[in-house]
């Protein structure tokens, strides 16, 4: 039955991906460097297996991930052979932007949704794939697979399309782009299945180690760099733990785990109740954080 599942996701997947191809003149991949996206490249590189994706991925870089992170970025392309566009917002870089000095939000909204905005107009991308799934968040609960966005990359939530029986309007106006997101049907657990099955390479933050964390807001931070101010009244404390969801470093939460294969976390999913995303700061900084982020133009 498993095995089953994963091949409908699959297929679903692929079919997605490849309507996109067919569909879009210029597309792109979001490529955030997490077990989605991890898993968003296997499935475009099986999509036109012998052949390269015939498009490019881009990562915009915030300048706050984690150091495994990009270190990953780098060697995927090699080993590969896809093509990666990484794009920096250079005001933000010349403002000194950070989530430390300007907070979350502010952090996000520039160096984030700007970036990608940025990204996607200099090189004039009229579709863009993306990992997310419905089950991470109740705002991509709502949103369909092919997800038009306006001219200023906002999102409508009041312009959804019916996608019934698997059919996709992929119609834009003048100036409008597409957002697509083959892995909406998919959960964490089935992520977590379909990597162990098909053995994709994903950063080893998943995976549990003893770090240096910080214990901050209720959330446990790592200690990525020297760029981290340690308060008065904190203690950096070495801990078992891992990451279920990977993000800029300062916003992203560690949990205590025990699991350092992808059958360990597979098994200790058995047990968990709560989203992935509530380790984001990101998702929790104001009322309906990530809906009016994704109105702006983020992911």
């Amino acid at each position: 039955m498993t095995l089953i599942h994963l091949r409908r996701l699959e297929a679903e997947a692929i079919h997605v991906i490849r309507e996109v191809v067919a569909t879009f003149s210029n597309p792109v991949v979001l490529y955030s460097i997490g077990k989605d996206s991890s898993v968003l490249l296997h499935l475009a590189m099986k999509a036109f297996y012998p052949a390269k994706p015939p498009f490019p991925f881009l990562h915009v870089d915030t300048k706050w991930k984690f150091r495994e992170m990009i270190e990953f970025r780098d060697r995927m392309p090699r080993e590969l052979g896809f093509d990666l566009l990484v794009h920096v917002n250079q005001d933000g870089v010349d403002q000194g932007m950070g989530p430390f000095t300007h907070g979350s939000n502010v952090h996000t909204h520039v160096m984030k949704t700007m970036g990608l905005r940025q990204a996607l107009e200099k090189y004039g991308f009229t579709a863009a794939l993306a990992g997310a799934r419905r089950d991470e968040e109740k705002s991509r609960a709502k949103e369909r697979i092919f997800s038009i966005r306006s001219l200023q990359h906002g999102w409508d939530p009041t312009r959804q399309r019916p996608e019934m029986w698997k059919t996709y309007n992929t119609r834009v106006g003048q100036g409008e782009t597409m957002r697509i997101f083959p892995l909406s049907n998919w959960t964490e657990f089935d992520i977590w299945q379909y990597i162990l099955r098909e053995e994709i390479p994903i950063v080893s933050l998943y995976f549990a180690a003893r770090r240096p964390v910080v214990k901050r807001d209720g959330m446990l931070i790592m200690v990525d760099d020297e760029r981290m101010p340690i308060q008065p009244d904190e203690k950096v404390l070495e801990q078992q733990v891992r990451f279920r969801t990977l993000g800029c470093y300062p916003l992203t939460g560690a949990v205590e785990s025990e699991a350092a294969t992808v059958p360990d976390i597979l098994r200790e999913m058995l047990t968990v109740r709560t989203s992935e995303r509530q380790s984001r700061l990101i998702d929790t900084d104001e009322v309906g954080a990530m809906e009016k982020k994704k109105r702006e133009g983020y992911f």
